[in-house]
């Protein structure tokens, strides 16, 4: 079921939203010991939301298509008394005493959090395997991992734990778990969606968005949660627009950017089969595919970890007398952070805005382009590299630029007769409306 199916049986008073609540509750409870997709269930305030959607929806007061649906939170983004651990042992007993601002957008339209999801240690990786609140296993095969680092969250969407999950997107954190585990996750543009009240990884390139069963539900939460922020001085003042594109969008004429480099390289056969049929989709509904050269897209990428490196370092400046309650692969990254000089960072953070301004030339040829978003299917928990490439190196390497650039960008579901792929699709700054049209029409 998806929300705008949810939504509709709640209003013809078919369910209710402490039905939906149970359900969920049940589904948690079911999964959690063979996916491990929670590291805090919030039933007792899941059911007092639920309860107070109901009445308000008994009594005409409709918040939008969100009212009454149960969601979850990758555990980064603060929860007013309601432990906020960011997946680590540092803060496992955290309890904040704010809200974050998407926490407080969602409870205004009235969606039903159901619990804060697992996810890598300081959301600094890809596995998901955690050495503090246990390994995230795939739905599709619970031998390999979900992605991350917001693996917990595309769990819970794509087990249908809960309808969508939040979650946040640093170097492909939001796309990867959308691309191994099958469900949609959409990173949009840098300011799009406040970042108050997140426990950062990054002070530059996180980003926050939605995971979900489906494009339409993604758009139907971008519209509850983007906007800016006062609190949050990286948030865009750019008009937020209704992200459903109008019904008379079609892909006819679209130029669908198709990368001549890198973006097609070193890729699995069953993800470029895969891919090939997207393209070959693309082009019977009459849009027009635009071999591009993108601008060194490994340097993008280089300078992507240069810049996380040093401002994860930074943000864990305060715990470094925590360190080794950190897992090793977290701990060692840390390390690293703190070896990069000050004049390779800020020569990272300027060549990043050159490479903005070369990317301008590829959307001036392109209305968005296409990727596949991971070059291979999920690896298998414990597996280090594939085809001779580490595991994290390999499942970053098509999503990453799309953060240092700043660029929205949204995972899809590709077809394929095994383990789930993904369909990347992005565009220019702020054209979250023309991905989620295009993705849309590609998924259905």
């Amino acid at each position: 079921m998806t929300i705008e199916q949810a939504a509709a049986q709640l209003r013809a008073r078919e369910i209710s939203s402490v039905e939906l609540v149970q359900e969920s509750l049940r589904s948690i409870r079911q999964a959690q010991p063979r996916l491990n997709a929670f590291i805090t269930v919030t039933e007792d305030l899941a059911l007092e939301q639920g309860r107070r959607a109901d009445e308000e929806l008994a009594r005409g007061f409709d918040r939008g298509p969100l009212h009454g649906i149960p969601y979850s939170l990758k555990d980064v983004f603060a929860t007013k008394g309601i432990r906020t651990t960011r997946g680590s042992k540092i803060f496992a007993d955290h309890i904040p005493d704010r809200d974050s601002a998407v926490y407080e957008k969602l409870t205004e339209a009235g969606a039903v959090l159901m619990g804060k999801n697992g996810m890598h240690e300081l959301a600094y990786g890809i596995t998901s395997d955690n050495p503090h609140f246990g390994t995230i296993r795939n739905p599709r095969n619970p031998a390999c991992i979900p992605g991350g680092s917001s693996g917990g969250s595309a769990v819970a969407v794509a087990s249908d734990q809960v309808f969508f999950s939040i979650g946040t997107d640093t170097g492909g954190s939001i796309r990867i778990p959308a691309a191994y585990c099958g469900c949609v996750g959409l990173k949009p543009t840098s300011g799009r969606v406040s970042r108050y009240g997140v426990l950062p990884l990054d002070f530059s390139l996180d980003h926050v968005g939605p995971l979900t069963r489906n494009v339409g539900d993604a758009a139907r939460v971008m519209n509850a949660i983007a906007g800016f922020d006062r609190r949050d001085d990286t948030s865009s003042r750019q008009p937020v627009p209704n992200y459903f594109p109008p019904p008379e969008f079609s892909l006819a004429g679209r130029r669908i950017g198709v990368a001549e480099n890198f973006f097609t390289e070193r890729i699995s056969p069953a993800v470029a089969a895969a891919f090939e049929g997207a393209l070959n989709k693309a082009e019977k509904q009459g849009a027009k595919l635009v071999p591009v050269q993108v601008p060194a897209p490994g340097d993008v990428n280089i300078l992507g970890r240069l810049i996380l490196l040093v401002e994860a370092s930074a943000a864990m400046e305060p715990f470094l007398d925590r360190q080794d309650d950190c897992g090793p692969d977290v701990r060692m990254l840390l390390a690293q952070g703190r070896l990069i000089s000050g004049a390779d960072y800020v020569n990272a953070q300027r060549l990043r805005r050159t490479y903005q301004r070369r990317w301008a030339e590829v959307w001036e040829r392109a209305d968005v382009i296409f990727t596949p978003t991971a070059p291979i299917e999920a690896p298998e928990i414990g597996q280090t590299a594939v085809e001779g490439e580490d595991i994290r190196l390999a499942s970053t390497r098509l999503v990453r630029p799309f953060n240092v650039l700043g660029a929205p960008a949204i995972s899809i579901p590709l077809s394929t007769s095994g383990l789930p792929a993904g369909l990347q699709i992005a565009a220019r700054a702020f054209g979250e409306r023309e991905v989620i049209g295009i993705a849309h029409l590609m998924a259905n």
